[in-house]
């Protein structure tokens, strides 16, 4: 049994202090329903913030997200993925849209219909330097970070609100403030999931490069729901079980029934951390099934129930003052940092 006094903090917090973050805000839209529009896949995380109304977040292969006002969405490794009032609603290509609309001084978009409106600010995350480890792929492929979850609001609202006054007005260098406020968005959502990653052992190092393992790993990190068996992940990869079995071990030092275990507690724990969701919905997105499965496995690997985790973890999210404020009075794009 792993308790929490015994987590790896030292090399979670040295991980986020090696990821060199460039962020940038494509645009702040202002959206009449019905409309929709398609942003390609591409090597950048990308992200949604909804400041005003709310939308749906489809990626393929993924069940649709609804977003509310205040909350966010963050896509790690920048899958194509469509915005929209409505699930039903006509979609166009970000590009034309913004062809068809030109943006103002400000960055802004305007268009749609005559229907509900929404206001989104939308963005992406370019990795300036590469990553010491494989850290966004520890990451769901959608992230959502819910105001209303005790363990993010302490941090969430104020850098929200600091985002609705800069989008109330329009001020010389928005798009600076916004990219700068995005960098908190995104060392935060990487902080809740690697605090479960490293509960559960997935910071490890691997000891060698093997494509067709580094493939099943990634199955099971985009899908922990599907109902997994050694056959049926051997078979996607095109290895018989055994061969299988002994590869992902040396790749990873973990059976791959056991590495499927830790990737599903571990984007628990993170959800448990950004999501206001019951521990029973939290539960169906891992593969659990049900809550009783769930604390099951909490209680045998980190010694805790999900609900005593949620509210201890909480308390990590009172230094993100210090790291806004560093964000906002840093150095500018182009300017040397301090000394």
């Amino acid at each position: 049994m792993k308790l929490l006094n015994d987590a790896p903090s030292d090399a979670v917090t040295e991980l986020l202090a090696a990821l060199k973050v460039d962020s940038s805000v494509y645009c702040l839209s202002d959206l009449g329903a019905p409309w929709g529009f398609v942003v390609d896949g591409a090597d950048t995380a990308k992200f949604h913030l909804v400041l005003e109304g709310a939308c749906w977040l489809h990626a393929e292969g993924l069940d649709p997200v609804r977003l509310g006002a205040g909350e966010l969405a963050i896509l790690p490794r920048g899958e194509r993925h469509t915005m929209s009032d409505e699930l039903d609603s006509p979609v166009t290509g970000l590009d034309q849209l913004i062809a068809d609309h030109p943006l103002d001084a400000e960055a802004r978009l305007r268009c749609g219909g005559d229907g509900a409106h929404t206001r989104l600010l939308c963005g992406g995350f370019a990795l300036s330097d590469p990553m010491p480890a494989p850290l966004l792929e520890l990451l769901p492929p959608i992230v959502t970070m819910d105001p209303g979850s005790a363990t993010v609001s302490a941090w969430i609202e104020p850098v929200f609100a600091l985002v609705r006054q800069e989008a109330n007005r329009a001020a010389p260098g928005a798009q600076v403030i916004f990219a700068k406020l995005a960098d908190v968005f995104l060392a935060q959502a990487l902080r809740a999931y690697l605090d479960g990653a490293g509960q559960t052992g997935l910071l490890q190092p691997r000891s060698r490069h093997d494509p067709q393992i580094e493939e099943a790993a990634a199955l099971i990190r985009d899908q922990p729901t599907r109902p997994w068996t050694l056959q049926a992940l051997a078979r996607e990869v095109g290895m018989s079980r055994t061969l299988f079995t002994t590869r992902f071990r040396a790749v990873t030092g973990e059976s791959p029934m056991r590495y499927l275990a830790k990737v599903r507690l571990a984007q628990a724990a993170g959800y448990l951390r950004t999501a206001d969701l019951s521990i029973d919905a939290i539960a169906m997105r891992t593969g659990y099934g049900n809550d009783a499965s769930l604390s099951k496995a909490f209680k045998r690997e980190l010694g805790i129930s999900p609900g005593a985790y949620r509210k201890s973890r909480g308390e990590a999210a009172g230094p993100v003052g210090l790291i806004a404020v560093d964000v906002l009075t840093g150095p500018m794009p182009g300017q040397p940092p301090a000394r």
